[in-house]
């Protein structure tokens, strides 16, 4: 079924920390009026990259997650700068966080965090073809690289460490990327 989007008759805005939070003056095709409200991002989207040292083992980072107070398993992540490229920020970051550059960047897919109320999207990105490469990062200290079976991705998914839901869905849409390119 395709339906018209809702026609918004207004927006008022707010700041809310690094987003912005808009209230939408909505009304849906029926003719039902609502306000809904999303946070808008500030900055130009996000980056997370797959990083394949060989076709079978992904590269992991594990560092703090504030939001949980522990340590956390997941992919190379992180903001894109202004001015760069999405392919361009994952090269970067893969370089700050684990220590690695790639020859070949491969755009798998956006994903959303919450788009019923948020409008931040992240771009995957499949990084191959590694070499060691350091620049220095934003992090207060070294993260741990940890190589991880792609074939075992299924219970990374159940570990209580790995628990960002990009991560899991970076993943998942990676390991099907590449079976699609090996059909």
């Amino acid at each position: 079924m395709t339906r018209r989007l809702p026609t918004i008759h207004g927006i008022t805005e707010h700041d809310a920390g690094p987003y912005r939070m808009e209230r939408l003056d909505l009304e849906f095709s029926n003719g039902e009026r609502r306000q809904f409200e999303r946070l808008r991002g500030r900055g130009h989207g996000a980056v997370a990259v797959v990083p394949l040292l060989d076709e079978n083992t992904v590269l992991l980072v594990r560092e703090y997650a504030a939001g949980l107070h522990r340590y956390e398993l997941g992919l190379v992540k992180g903001r894109i700068d202004a001015g760069e490229t999405p392919v361009q920020a994952a090269d970067r970051e893969l370089k700050e966080e684990a220590g690695y550059g790639a020859r070949r960047l491969d755009v798998v897919r956006l994903l959303s965090l919450a788009p019923v109320y948020m409008s931040h999207e992240t771009t995957v990105v499949l990084a191959r073809d590694l070499y060691p490469e350091r620049l220095p990062g934003d992090e207060p200290e070294e993260l741990e690289v940890v190589p991880w079976p792609l074939a075992d991705i299924g219970e990374l998914a159940l570990r209580e460490d790995f628990s960002e839901g990009r991560s899991i869905a970076a993943l998942f849409a990676a390991r099907q990327y590449l079976e699609r390119e090996r059909a």
